[in-house]
């Protein structure tokens, strides 16, 4: 099946998601992994991660009816849900500081290692993810989408609903403050 018949079908799949259960669940089966694989790299939980992500896509099959678009305006859709769900999660500073803690119980309370590099590799994770965390939401958005979901800027910006010159400042600015974050927690910044 070439590229062309395989959109029109999906484009079909989501007019008929609207309606039909069946289509709906094989929408959430085709984007599931992706929208999971985001969210746990947005907030370093996988519990946490599970949650948001079913969040996602009960916004998603709530709101079905009001999608007007194809397959790359619903992809766009969906991040733009999954990154307002993931921020709402970490709004609350005190949900910010259980992330952090989280990362922290989980990186230590892992297996352990013999190999001295490989846990100065574990260190430098668990020092990324805490400085990741204590950026603010948008930051970490524009990061974790060009960085983690290699995205272009472009679909960056359309997901955020921004100009792509604005998500370059934003993302500038979310690197500068990471690499600082990085240096003073005594990391090696290049």
């Amino acid at each position: 099946m070439n590229q062309k018949n395989s959109e029109t079908q999906t484009d079909i799949l989501l007019q008929k998601a609207c309606s039909d259960p069946a289509a709906f669940a094989k929408l959430y089966r085709m984007h599931y992994d992706q929208v999971f694989r985001y969210c746990s790299r947005r907030l370093f939980n996988r519990h946490v991660a599970e949650d948001v992500t079913s969040t996602v896509f009960f916004k998603v099959m709530s709101s079905m009816g009001t999608f007007k678009g194809d397959i790359g305006d619903f992809r766009r859709w969906l991040y733009r849900i999954a990154t307002n769900a993931a921020n709402d999660h970490l709004r609350s500073s005190v949900r910010r500081a259980e992330a952090m803690q989280s990362v922290a119980r989980n990186c230590s309370s892992g297996f352990v290692l013999n190999v001295s590099a490989d846990v100065d590799l574990e260190d430098k994770k668990l020092l990324l993810k805490k400085a990741v965390l204590s950026l603010k939401p948008k930051y970490q958005t524009v990061i974790a989408l060009r960085f983690f979901e290699n995205m272009k800027l472009t679909e960056v910006a359309e997901i955020l609903d921004q100009k792509p010159a604005t998500i370059r400042s934003q993302l500038n600015r979310g690197l500068e403050k990471l690499r600082k974050k990085l240096k003073a927690a005594g990391a090696v910044v290049q």
